[in-house]
């Protein structure tokens, strides 16, 4: 039987990184490529995130390696800093050219 076309077009959406598909993930790693690192307010303001849902993506993000959490106090204030691993930006980039490869196909 013959390929079809159509398949082996969107054979890259099958391997996709369904961790970072996600929407609001894949804005925070949007966010953090795009500086060397930033703290959990900027991240917030800049995905228009709840502080629940932000802090609840963030672990899944940890977890997977894809950013680094750190945590510190300045003048007795806490801050919590992120930063994207050199994983997550490999991860990112596959990502990215994987939908690249799904939408040119339909072009």
């Amino acid at each position: 039987m013959p390929a079809n076309p159509a398949n082996d077009d969107l054979q890259p959406l099958a391997e996709i990184d369904k961790l970072i598909h996600e929407p609001a993930r894949l804005m925070i790693l949007a966010t953090l490529h795009a500086v060397e690192s930033a703290d959990f307010l900027f991240v917030e303001r800049q995905t228009g995130l709840t502080r629940g849902n932000l802090s609840s993506h963030m672990s899944k993000l940890e977890d997977a390696g894809y950013i680094e959490i750190t945590k510190e106090f300045i003048d007795k204030i806490p801050r919590t800093l992120l930063r994207i691993t050199p994983e997550g930006r490999s991860a990112l980039l596959d990502y990215t050219n994987g939908m690249k490869q799904v939408l040119d196909g339909f072009g």
